[in-house]
């Protein structure tokens, strides 16, 4: 079993910038493309806050550029999930991807972390950056002067919300509870912007439209009635879950499951690395994502040109 220099867990925009900048450190990365290669960028459509891009560009076009940019520099990259590791030893690290097993002298983990979906019965991938997203930082814009809604009551899913007013005609939350969870001060904001009403005792059963979302259908959970709401866009901020599982063994996770890291990238584990939205809860950004990549490859850089001292 060949050992590697560096692998690195994760294809999105933090896992594919690691491997451009490993690359081209001539460090040979293994990219495993996990069973979603690209990330949650697969499912966006035009991105136009990305630098560089000033007529915007589609989330699939810029991951498959990127992909790109990597393997012209030499990463190798396998659409394989990682299923397994073990990092009891610092030097050998030992990964496994079903029964195929890899050795690595470090390790970049960018698995990133996956919104949470309201479960229906059917509609949710239909519409899955037709109108329906989970973030309004990136595509709140394409929104203006229409008719959106966000689900929660939360403290994020007010701070959507009145994201949300900057470009909304109007803006629903549709909350399943009589109340938010949200803080006092961030509520008394919700309230007093005459662009947000709120939704109380509502959840979404169905998404409807042709091509692109145009109305959804809620369920009153006290009166049980079910009601047609027309909007252009929703919002899920019911939060995200990082893909952290198979590492919580190893190293140090948060309270909310993202992954501990300190100065940065690093972890307990001099040889592994973080990168990207598995520890980033904050910022959830494209464009953060891949900073935090090129971060981890020269710290990775640092940490292998350390062991040959």
């Amino acid at each position: 079993m060949e050992k590697r220099k560096v692998i690195i867990i994760g294809s999105g925009p933090a896992g594919l910038t690691a491997a451009i900048y490993a690359a081209r450190a001539d460090l040979k990365p293994l990219v495993f493309e996990g069973s979603e290669p690209g990330g949650q960028l697969m499912g966006t459509t035009d991105i136009e806050n990305f630098p560089g891009f000033p007529d915007g560009i589609m989330g699939p076009k810029l991951m498959q550029d990127m992909r790109s940019q990597a393997q012209k520099f030499g990463t190798e990259t396998v659409m394989k999930k990682i299923t397994k590791v073990d990092f009891s030893d610092h030097e050998n690290l030992n990964l496994w991807a079903g029964d195929d097993e890899y050795s690595a002298e470090s390790v970049i983990i960018a698995t990133g972390a996956s919104a949470k979906w309201l479960k229906l019965e059917k509609g949710e991938e239909k519409y899955w950056g037709k109108g329906y997203t989970a973030c309004a930082t990136c595509d709140g814009a394409f929104f203006r002067n229409r008719i959106v809604g966000v689900v929660g009551g939360g403290d994020s899913a007010c701070e959507e919300a009145m994201f949300l007013t900057r470009f909304a005609s109007k803006v629903y939350m549709i909350v399943r509870r009589d109340e938010f969870r949200a803080s006092k001060p961030m509520q008394k904001r919700v309230f007093e912007n005459e662009k947000i009403e709120v939704l109380w005792n509502k959840s979404v059963v169905e998404l409807n439209g042709e091509t692109l979302l145009s109305s959804v259908d809620l369920i009153d959970r006290v009166t049980e009635e079910v009601s047609n709401l027309e909007l252009n866009g929703l919002f899920m901020a019911i939060g995200h879950h990082p893909n952290t599982e198979i590492f919580s063994d190893f190293v140090d996770l948060e309270p909310n499951k993202y992954l501990s890291v300190s100065d940065n990238t690093k972890t307990k584990i001099p040889s592994v690395f973080v990168a990207g939205d598995c520890s980033d809860w904050r910022y959830r950004q494209a464009i953060t994502a891949a900073g935090y990549g090129c971060m981890a490859a020269l710290d990775v850089e640092k940490y292998l040109d350390s062991l040959e001292g």
